[in-house]
């Protein structure tokens, strides 16, 4: 027999309140978001396998590891020069961002604002002295970091993939830098070019169309700033971020720094 409205228990707003929270509480969503650790499972379930699959897979948790050797935290093993070389990759993607805000990549107007920006803009001169000695830094840190790295043969077996990495991480260095000296658009940057574009035009079989490429045509102009300023601040900074992921990941798989000789 049904009760009537009047005979029914009152429930109150409160009570309703804990049994919702409750109920939420014990939901998949509930326990996917506020679990500690959730945000790095990648909806594998909790076991011991699928933490350690996580772990032995995540770039991030290979930047920490649980073990490092003794020698691996020596200064006058590794010098620093890889977490150096990094720290500046860092620096001048800060850096740069700010000077973008202040520099347009057009023919009429870079060299202005390049004035503009150590005239008036605050902070302006320093930050963009911070960028061009970043880069100047950068590109010997790298290199004193390979010949380490060579000087104590870790680019040997099971090494070699992450070695080969390094050249290329060399090689997008040098292009930042070589790309980036072109972008203030004075006669220092315009003969830059000019010798390595035509450098680059006496390569075998496709020389002519990668210098028309780089060039935007068949001699320097605004095209060519406008393709030099996307291979700095675009591709060659997006391909160098996925080189360096790889890098750190292959070192945490091959075990670690290597020993000394």
């Amino acid at each position: 027999m049904a009760l009537t409205l009047e005979e029914q228990p009152k429930v109150t707003l409160k009570e309703r309140a804990t049994k919702l929270n409750e109920s939420l509480k014990g939901s998949q969503a509930w326990n996917s978001i506020f679990r500690p650790g959730s945000i790095f499972r990648k909806g594998y379930t909790d076991s011991p396998r699928n933490r350690s699959y996580v772990i032995m897979n995540s770039v991030l948790y290979h930047l920490h590891p649980v073990k490092v050797k003794r020698h691996a935290v020596k200064v006058s093993y590794t010098l620093c020069l890889g977490g150096l070389s990094f720290f500046l990759f860092i620096l001048l993607t800060v850096t740069g961002i700010f000077l973008m805000f202040f520099y347009r990549p057009t023919a009429t107007n870079a060299w202005q604002d390049i004035q503009s920006l150590q005239t008036s803009v605050t902070f302006g001169l320093m930050v963009r002295n911070m960028h061009r000695w970043g880069a100047h830094l950068m590109v010997l840190s790298v290199f004193l970091h390979m010949a380490r790295v060579f000087y104590h043969g870790a680019y040997k077996a099971p090494r070699e993939f992450n070695w080969v990495i390094g050249v290329i991480l060399l090689t997008l260095t040098l292009l930042l830098s070589f790309t980036g000296y072109l972008l203030p658009w004075d006669q220092l940057a315009l003969w830059a070019v000019a010798v390595g574009t035509n450098m680059m035009g006496y390569s075998p079989v496709i020389g002519s169309q990668v210098r028309f490429v780089l060039l935007g045509g068949v001699e320097i102009g605004a095209e060519t700033l406008l393709r030099w300023y996307v291979l700095h601040v675009l591709l060659f900074p997006f391909i160098t971020v996925i080189f360096l992921a790889v890098h750190f990941w292959r070192v945490r798989k091959d075990g670690g720094i290597s020993g000394p000789l």
